[in-house]
C-alpha cells in the first residue's frame, strides 16, 4: 500500500489547487470497437467523455481484417460455437462467459447493420467465411477490412451524439483513486485519470462517478507484432498500480502469418486466406507441412497450434520465413475475398494470385488482462474493463479467431448497463489534488527512453516468445528489475511525454507477462515451454494480485 505522499508520481500528491480540468458522467479511456460501444450504449442517460491516445482511430480496431464471429447458419449452433472456444482455449475458458458473450452475438451484429456497417451479402444474407478453429462458416466481413468498416461506424455514431465529447491526443498516465482525493482515502475508488494533453504538454486532470478502461492489449511489448503504436499495455499497467488483479497475462497469442518483408514492418495476412483454402508450404522442400504437425485440421489448426508448427520449420531448417499460398485459386476469387491485401502485396512486387506470400508469426493478441466479471467490473469500485485490456474469461489460453471483435461489442455494452443499473448508488465526485510538476524538469537524454524500450522488446521476442524455457524467462526477468528502477528514476525526475508513459507502462506489462508464465507450470494453448511440455490435468488460471 503506497502511503500519500508517494501515491501520485512527480509529485502529483501535493495538496494544490483543486483538479477541475473535465469532469464527467462516465469516462471511457480508448475509443476502439470495446470504448465506443460503452459509449453509445451510456450516452442516452449520462454524459461521456472519451479519450484517447494519439488519433481517435489509432487502436487495434481499424486493423483487424478477418471479421466478428457469431451463430448465423442455419447448420450452426451457440452450442457448436461454445465448444469451437473452449477447444481453442484449451479449457482455460469460463463457461459462462463463453455462453454469455456468443449467446449475445447476434444481436451485437444486428446493432452494427442499424449503424450502417456495410458487411458483405450473399443474395439476401451475410455472406460468412470460415477461419482456423471454426467448425462452421461463421465470420461476418467486410472484405478483408472489417475493422475499419467498424471503427468509422462507431467513429460517426459518437461524432453525432450531444451526450459524447471525444478528447483525441490524450495519455493516461494513472488512475485517479482515494489516495489522491484531497482528503486521502485507502478505499481504492477510481475517479478518473490523469493524462498528458498530448498538444499542450499539460498533465490534466479527468474525473467521473465511474470509468471504463477500453485501452487494448501490450502486444507492442515484443519485437514483432501486428498490434498497432500505441499497443503498450496501457490499461492493464494502470489498472495494475491502483490495485486491480490481472489474470493470464502469459498468454499471449503469436499470429501466424505476419508478412515478411525487411520496408513494412507488421502488416497482417489475415486467417481467412487460409480459411479460403490457402497452403502454408516450406519454401526449402515445396511441401505442406501441416501434414505433420495436425494431419485433420492442417492450415485450420488453431492459431498457436499454426504458430508453432512455423516457428518449428523456421528453426528446424534453417528459414526466415515460410510461404502461404493461395495462387491455385482463381485469381478473381482471390482479388475480391482480398482486395486489400492484393493491392498492398502488388505495391510491394508481389502478386499472391500468381506466387505465395511470405510470412512469419508475430505477436498478435493479449488473451490475458485485467480481471473482469460479466458486467465488466474490476476489483475496484468505479472501474470497469472491455476488450483486449481485460480477462474476461471468453479466450482461455488461446483466442478462437474473431472472438477478438466481438467480446469488444458484448463487455462494452454489459459494462454500460451495469453502470447505468447502478448509477444511483454512484457518489459524486470528491475534491482531487491537481498534477504538480514542481519537483520534475525537461528530460535530459531521451536516448534513454529509445534504448530501453528496443532493449525490451528485443528480450521479450527472445525469452518470453511462441517456445519458453524457465532459464529464458528468468533472464527475462532479470533484466526487468534491473531496467525497473533506471526507469522509475527517469520518471520522477523527468516531465512526462508519451514515449516516458508507454516505457512505463510497457516494463509494468512485460513484468506481468514474465511472472506469470513463471507461475505456470505446464504448457497449454499459448504458453508453451520445454521445460513442462505437458498439461496439467486440471485448467486453473494465473492470478496475480498486487
Amino acid at each position: 500500500m503506497e502511503t500519500p505522499s508517494s501515491a501520485a508520481p512527480s509529485g502529483a500528491d501535493t495538496p494544490t489547487a483543486l483538479s477541475a480540468d473535465a469532469t464527467y458522467d462516465v469516462l471511457v479511456i480508448g475509443s476502439g470497437a470495446a470504448g465506443l460501444t460503452a459509449a453509445l450504449a451510456l450516452a442516452d442517460k449520462v454524459r461521456v467523455g472519451v479519450l484517447a491516445k494519439g488519433t481517435l482511430t489509432g487502436g487495434s480496431t481499424a486493423w483487424a481484417q478477418g471479421g466478428i464471429a457469431a451463430v448465423l447458419d442455419a447448420g450452426d449452433t451457440f452450442e457448436e460455437h461454445v465448444h469451437d472456444t473452449m477447444v481453442a482455449g484449451a479449457g482455460l475458458n469460463r463457461r459462462d462467459t463463453v455462453e454469455f458473450v456468443i449467446e449475445r452475438a447476434p444481436h451485437a451484429i444486428e446493432r452494427l447493420v442499424e449503424l450502417g456497417v456495410p458487411f458483405n451479402t450473399d443474395g439476401e444474407t451475410l455472406h460468412l467465411t470460415r477461419e482456423g478453429g471454426h467448425s462452421h462458416r461463421r465470420i461476418v466481413h467486410v472484405a478483408d477490412a472489417t475493422g475499419w468498416a467498424v471503427q468509422q461506424a462507431l467513429l460517426q455514431a459518437a461524432e453525432a451524439h450531444p451526450n459524447i465529447t471525444l478528447l483525441p491526443g490524450r495519455s493516461c498516465i494513472d488512475l485517479i483513486t482515494g489516495r489522491h482525493e484531497q482528503r486521502y482515502s485507502g478505499s481504492g475508488r477510481v475517479w478518473g485519470v490523469y493524462a498528458l494533453n498530448e498538444e499542450t504538454g499539460r498533465v490534466e486532470a479527468f474525473t467521473a462517478r465511474a470509468t471504463v478502461l477500453a485501452t487494448g492489449g501490450a502486444g507492442r511489448v515484443y519485437q514483432f507484432s501486428t498490434a498497432p503504436r500505441g499497443a503498450t499495455g496501457d490499461g492493464i499497467a494502470m489498472a495494475w498500480r491502483a490495485g486491480a488483479r490481472v489474470s493470464n497475462m502469459e498468454m499471449m497469442q503469436f499470429h501466424p502469418t505476419c508478412l515478411y518483408n525487411l520496408e513494412v514492418k507488421n502488416f497482417l495476412i489475415t486467417e481467412a486466406v487460409r480459411g479460403e483454402g490457402g497452403h502454408l508450404i516450406n519454401p526449402r522442400t515445396g511441401k505442406r507441412f501441416m501434414t505433420f504437425y495436425d494431419p485433420e485440421r492442417l492450415e485450420l489448426a488453431p492459431r498457436d497450434v499454426v504458430a508453432r508448427a512455423i516457428d518449428s520449420e523456421i528453426k528446424r531448417f534453417g528459414l526466415d520465413y515460410v510461404h502461404l499460398d493461395i495462387s491455385h485459386q482463381p485469381p478473381e476469387f482471390v482479388r475480391e475475398h482480398f482486395p486489400n491485401i492484393h493491392e498492398k502485396l502488388l505495391g510491394l512486387g508481389i502478386d499472391m494470385t500468381k506466387e505465395p506470400i511470405p510470412v512469419v508469426p508475430a505477436q498478435h493478441y493479449t488473451c490475458g488482462g485485467i480481471l473482469v466479471d460479466l458486467d465488466g467490473r474490476t476489483d475496484l469500485p468505479g472501474l470497469y474493463a472491455a476488450g483486449e485490456c481485460t480477462e474476461s474469461g471468453l479466450h482461455g489460453a488461446n483466442r478462437l479467431a474473431s472472438n477478438s471483435l466481438l467480446e469488444c461489442f458484448v463487455f462494452g455494452e454489459a459494462a454500460a448497463a451495469d453502470i447505468l443499473a447502478k448509477w444511483d448508488s454512484f457518489e459524486a465526485v470528491p475534491p482531487v489534488r491537481a498534477w504538480d510538476e514542481s519537483r520534475v524538469t525537461e528530460p535530459d537524454e531521451e536516448v534513454v527512453i529509445k534504448q530501453n524500450w528496443t532493449e525490451i522488446r528485443r528480450f521479450m521476442w527472445n525469452y518470453v516468445g511462441i517456445v519458453r524455457t524457465t532459464k529464458r524467462l528468468e533472464r527475462a526477468m532479470h533484466r526487468i528489475q534491473m531496467l525497473n528502477g533506471e526507469i522509475e528514476e527517469y520518471y520522477r525526475h523527468f516531465r512526462v511525454s508519451t514515449d516516458l508513459i508507454e516505457l512505463r507502462n510497457l516494463l509494468q506489462s512485460a513484468e506481468l507477462i514474465v511472472e506469470s508464465a513463471l507461475k505456470r507450470h505446464e504448457s497449454r494453448g499459448l504458453h508453451y515451454t520445454l521445460d513442462y511440455p505437458a498439461a496439467d490435468a486440471e485448467p486453473l488460471d494465473t492470478v496475480l494480485v498486487p
